[in-house]
């Protein structure tokens, strides 16, 4: 079989009809944001020029903590969420709509 005509189960699924139960797509979202979040947090300290170890340093974190953020694996919670904005000199913008998300970092002026 050539792998252009593989599909994956979810898109099976919707070709015959089925819809994913809502754990799923609830567990979809929350990954979905998850690595929305760690998008932010890998532009932002790239942007700033400093390392994941850095980070950890400004953010009372291991560089091993600050990898799964950036990957995407973890769901802060709201202090290191303030931690971290300190720590990359920037306010936390999160917009939740739905199944959607939008994270931004702000730097300040200096």
């Amino acid at each position: 079989m050539n792998h252009t005509r593989w599909r994956l189960a979810r898109e099976r699924a919707g070709i015959a009809g089925r819809q994913e139960p809502s754990e799923v797509e609830a567990m979809r979202t929350e990954i979905r944001m998850a690595f929305d979040l760690g998008q932010a947090v890998y532009d932002r300290r790239t942007e700033l020029g400093i390392s994941q170890s850095e980070l950890a340093r400004r953010a009372s974190m291991t560089q091993p903590q600050v990898s799964k953020l950036e990957l995407g694996g973890t769901i802060p919670t709201l202090p290191l969420l303030a931690r971290l904005a300190k720590a990359l000199d920037a306010s936390l913008n999160i917009a939740l709509d739905g199944d959607t998300s939008t994270v931004v970092f702000s730097g300040h002026a200096a």
